[in-house]
């Protein structure tokens, strides 16, 4: 492969110097703020033990502690600080007391105000796994998350090592938990082997992934839809969906797009979520460049699930979801009733909310449309594209 050293000067050196150029500080950028997220995450469970440990008015708070302290951040603007990631940060900073060393002597001395307690507790925990560095500049806060899971250090450090030398993306080490490759190298009689065959096809992590870490956008007071970007044939829909629903004069009114929900440790995002006024209820859309799967309406239901167990108000009817699964000339659109048994509410919502038909029309129409655009981009600058083949 040309290098901007071998090629004379030209063009083509002028844009593969560039392309460089922004590779290797896009991936700097990314493990900086990477860094900066981790820091401050172990630095709030460091401080959290401290005052567990040695606050002066704890025994007034006691077990309501980090519901109250999560109270007070939000209401100051501090991201992520719900009671279950301050317990979060508080197991990080117990279990990974080495990052202490990654701290600046200025860091150290202006956010560590009690260095001689807290010396003394860290050396008592073994550091078994990768250096401090290594953690906070190969490993996202959504991996070390991750990690906090294992049931023993020796565990944990395996699958740092494994993590960090493989690159993985957090769903990569997800799926290699799950897979049990930690027992199953316990067990193996060639583990080098093992190994191999476990890193061959791994998802790496790359400086847009991180970048899209829940953690990371939050941090930064990004929205959801400026790093969850989809294909732009999906973006394109879903802009003339939300049109066209609020056209219709049924009484939607948008709330929110790819709202972010938190669904035990995992992070989902729905498309459009409308509050239909004449209902009286949420209405969740999910658009899917696909043929329908059962497990894609199993999402919607899981979803409309969550939304009525932790979003209904006095006087709201239960939610209610809508699918739409494209297959290039092909449209299913499916709804999502779960827990609706109220047939009055289900008659009522049958002639309030579009029909079938004519959202199967609409979307059809949108879709060849797209498509025939993105057909004249791809003849017209000569490149690939593969958008409207493009899922989830």
């Amino acid at each position: 492969m040309a290098t901007p050293s071998t090629l004379a000067l030209s063009f083509e050196r002028l844009v593969i110097a560039i392309g460089q150029a922004h590779t290797e500080l896009a991936a700097q950028a990314s493990r900086a703020v990477n860094a900066s997220l981790t820091l401050r995450n172990w630095l709030i469970g460091f401080h959290i033990a401290e005052y567990e440990q040695q606050g002066t008015d704890r025994a007034q708070y006691g077990d309501k502690l980090l519901d109250r302290l999560s109270d007070r951040l939000i209401q100051v603007g501090v991201s992520r600080a719900e009671a279950r990631e301050l317990r979060r940060y508080r197991k990080f900073y117990l279990i990974y007391p080495q990052i202490r060393e990654s701290l600046s002597p200025e860091l150290r001395r202006t956010l560590l105000p009690q260095p001689d307690a807290s010396n003394n507790r860290e050396s008592l925990t073994p550091n078994l796994g990768v250096a401090a560095s290594e953690v906070l500049t190969k490993l996202s806060f959504s991996h070390i998350s991750e990690l906090l899971e294992c049931d023993t250090a020796t565990k944990r450090a395996f699958y740092e090592l494994e993590c960090i030398r493989g690159n993985w993306s957090v769903r990569e080490l997800k799926r290699q938990i799950g897979s049990l490759y930690y027992e199953r190298s316990g067990l193996s009689k060639d583990k080098e082997k093992l190994a191999t065959l476990a890193q061959q096809g791994a998802e790496r992590a790359g400086p847009t992934l991180a970048i899209r870490d829940p953690y990371v956008f939050e941090f930064l007071g990004l929205k959801p839809a400026e790093v969850m970007g989809e294909s732009h044939l999906e973006e394109q829909l879903l802009d003339k969906l939300h049109d066209f629903l609020l056209e219709l004069g049924h009484g939607f009114c948008l709330e929110a797009r790819q709202k972010r929900i938190l669904i035990g440790d995992s992070h989902n995002f729905v498309d459009l979520v409308f509050y239909h006024r004449i209902l009286k209820c949420h209405v969740l859309v999910e658009l899917k460049l696909a043929a329908f799967s059962h497990e894609n309406i199993g999402q919607l239901n899981t979803y409309v699930s969550w939304y009525r167990k932790n979003m209904m108000t006095e006087g709201d009817n239960p939610p209610v979801g809508i699918l739409l699964c494209t297959q290039k000339d092909h449209t299913l659109v499916e709804y999502a009733l779960a827990g609706i048994d109220n047939e009055l509410f289900v008659s009522k919502y049958l002639l309030e909310l579009p029909k079938k038909e004519e959202m199967q029309r609409f979307i059809e129409e949108q879709l060849a449309a797209g498509v025939l655009g993105e057909t004249n981009i791809r003849h017209t600058t000569g490149g690939e594209s593969g958008s409207n083949e493009e899922k989830r």
